[in-house]
């Protein structure tokens, strides 16, 4: 990752396939817990932004879901063995935003792995999954695999405490050739959230601490939204 010279390189969102650039008047610096050093930030967007990235994976859907899950599988399947093979880079990447060491990185990309290749079939439709910054990597691949499995397409909303394994993945899947719009990345905190309801998700997905699950439940029962909090 390049480092602008005023301080850390904004991570973008991911959406349709593609990085997505947007210029918003508030980022968030992504620290290293380990040195206080801010080594990234993301962008801290609203409404907008998570309508295009629901917008693209709306889109995507009804041909994901025609392709049947045999060919679902086998995209999961090419994710995983990437995955696999980039281990390395992915537990640096947990290790610079958590406070672990690379043993501990290292089985958590192994677990991300496993949840992609396990055959647990969730609900299709366009489903939001906000995930917070402790397993950041399982914790979406345990939320994603299950949906994407069933036909549905997915936009995440990362811990912006811990968001770059997870763009990394959506990266990753994109090598993997997987169609544009199935996983997409929207990068933010509460107000992402509101406008993953506001653009009319069909259930939001939760991955973390139950203090913020409860938090993110009552933005999305404010919302209307059906809301599934997964066990940790």
């Amino acid at each position: 990752m390049e480092f602008a010279a005023d301080g850390p390189m904004a991570l973008p969102l991911w959406i349709n396939g593609h990085a997505y650039l947007t210029v918003g008047d508030a980022f968030f610096d992504v620290s290293n817990p380990k040195t206080g050093e801010a080594i990234r930030r993301v962008p801290l967007c609203g409404a907008n932004e998570a309508a295009e990235a629901v917008k693209a994976a709306r889109a995507a859907q009804p041909e994901w879901a025609e392709m049947g899950m045999p060919a679902r599988r086998v995209c999961l399947n090419a994710l995983a063995d990437a995955l696999d093979r980039y281990t390395g880079h992915f537990a640096k990447l947990l290790q610079q935003e958590a406070d672990i060491d690379e043993a501990a990185a290292r089985a958590e990309v192994e677990s991300a792995v496993a949840a992609l290749r396990a055959t647990a079939v969730g609900d299709t439709g366009v489903i939001g999954v906000v995930v917070d910054a402790v397993n950041s990597l399982a914790g979406f691949a345990q939320a994603m695999a299950p949906a994407v499995l069933a036909g549905a397409t997915v936009v995440v909303k990362p811990s912006p405490r811990a968001p770059s394994a997870i763009y990394a993945l959506c990266e990753l899947s994109a090598r993997a050739e997987w169609p544009a719009g199935i996983l997409n990345l929207l990068q933010g905190d509460s107000a992402a959230i509101e406008g993953l309801c506001l653009a009319a998700v069909d259930r939001l997905l939760y991955a973390g601490n139950a203090a913020l699950g409860a938090q993110v439940g009552a933005i999305a029962a404010a919302a209307g939204t059906p809301f599934v909090q997964l066990a940790r």
